[in-house]
């Protein structure tokens, strides 16, 4: 049933999107859309991102408004249709088929699409690949008969192959992280993903098993971490549930635990904190049942701390940081990996990012011209700069607010994907409201909107 509820929000949540692109494609701003929809333009940042779902009343005058032609009113109605479908089938107990009807990304004549064609067909065939790589990692565990049989034909896969499975799984992720844009290695992927499922119809050993269903978890999230980069978190909450469940049939807590990080990160950044609470104490508890010398428990800590930042608990987010400033003193670190890359450099740079959170400036200036320091990629450091900028605004300081986000904008453009700086970005909008009288402070709103743009249509 909770497939079914997750089909719900990720229906309202394109909604949203659509929503937004048809509003950034008029003449109208959030203000302008919520003095004709009476609703608050906080609101409609809230209805655009998914967080708020209004009655029919709204969509059909947001519809008229930008010119829609009835889109916005149909996808209200099918977000309906699909609430219903969900209460009969928890009244009556029985499974429901997951209804497949998100909201297509309306097409302006000569604007750009959210994704091409094919761009759409491959990420398409991707998480098709995951989901059913996933499944079939699922079966061997239990089919005595396959076990048997590959015991008594050992030749498919060797440790040889294995090895270079998780070699070029080693590789695609040094790719991601030095891609400027980060969908850049998601073709690899697929490729990568293909191979290992085509390993899956022939029978296995449960070892060989194992260290595939370990192999596919990595691959699982690197999926996730490339989808998320780009802002498509319902693709990316598919990846790191799938890295999550192979976690599990591989017995590794480690790789587990960090699936379910990673998937709490979605509702961090949708500022949905009370959703990533649960998924952050599973991954706590399965972290201390992994490898002591791993730094995943330091990792989930310093996650902890930003969801406690962002439910206003000082206290709890002031423990987390302190469980995850402990990584210092881990003697004998194990290497990092792809999926855990967590050794504590960046502990100053996320402490003052929960004080921003938190609106504690006095708190987290000191961190943040530490971590400006440390920074040295341009997104790295582009976050940064926001977080800088979003403590100009808190202080009332707009010289600080307009140079650092003038700053953080010209950060956010080295990068060809801007998706986790521009979404930043977009939210520090939200703090320049109370300056806009000042004409430098519209100027860099102006900026802003265009960064995020670009963001919308990667």
């Amino acid at each position: 049933m909770a497939r079914t509820q997750e089909a719900v929000t990720e229906l309202r949540r394109g909604l949203g999107a659509v929503l937004r692109r048809y509003r950034e494609a008029s003449p109208l701003d959030q203000t302008a859309i919520g003095r004709i929809t009476a609703y608050s333009r906080t609101s409609i940042s809230h209805i655009e991102s998914g967080r708020q779902f209004p009655d029919r009343g709204f969509w059909e005058t947001a519809d008229q408004a930008l010119e829609a032609n009835g889109e916005l009113v149909e996808g209200f109605d099918r977000v309906v249709a699909e609430e219903k479908r969900v209460r009969i089938a928890e009244l009556q107990g029985g499974p429901v088929r997951r209804f497949d009807a998100t909201p297509q990304p309306p097409r302006f004549p000569g604007s750009p699409r959210d994704e091409d064609g094919q761009d759409d067909v491959n990420r398409r065939e991707l998480l098709r690949l995951v989901a059913a790589t996933g499944s079939l990692l699922a079966i061997p565990a239990v089919d005595v008969d396959r076990v048997r049989h590959a015991e008594a034909h050992p030749r498919h896969l060797d440790s040889a192959t294995l090895d270079a499975y998780e070699q070029l799984n080693d590789t695609l992720w040094a790719r991601f992280a030095e891609a400027q844009s980060k969908r850049e290695v998601l073709p690899a992927v697929r490729q990568q993903l293909a191979t290992l499922h085509a390993s899956l119809n022939e029978s296995q050993t449960a070892h060989v098993q194992r260290r595939l269903c370990t192999t596919a978890g990595d691959l699982f999230q690197l999926c996730g971490e490339a989808f998320f980069d780009s802002g498509n978190y319902a693709a990316a909450a598919q990846c790191y549930a799938e890295a999550a469940h192979v976690s599990k049939e591989a017995r590794d807590p480690d790789l587990w635990a960090c699936a379910m990080t990673r998937h709490a990160f979605i509702s961090i950044y949708e500022h949905q904190f009370n959703d990533a609470v649960p998924l952050l104490e599973g991954a706590a508890k399965l972290a201390v049942r992994g490898d002591p010398a791993r730094t995943t428990r330091y990792w989930v800590a310093a996650v902890q701390a930003q969801t406690y930042a962002g439910l206003e608990d000082l206290s709890a987010c002031q423990r987390a940081l302190d469980r995850a400033d402990e990584v210092a003193g881990l003697d004998h670190k194990a290497p990092a990996t792809g999926w855990l890359r967590f050794e504590g450099s960046r502990l100053d740079e996320e402490r003052a990012a929960c004080f921003v959170t938190l609106r504690r400036p006095e708190l987290a200036e000191p961190a943040l011209n530490k971590a400006l320091g440390q920074a040295r990629s341009a997104r790295r450091r582009g976050s940064v700069l926001v977080d800088l900028a979003t403590v100009g605004a808190q202080r009332g300081d707009v010289d600080q607010l307009v140079m650092n986000g003038a700053a953080a904008v010209d950060s956010a453009r080295q990068t060809a994907s801007v998706g986790y700086v521009g979404r930043k970005l977009g939210d520090l909008r939200e703090q320049l409201v109370p300056y806009l009288g000042d004409r430098h402070v519209r100027y860099l709103d102006s900026q802003i909107k265009d960064v995020v743009s670009v963001t919308n249509s990667q």
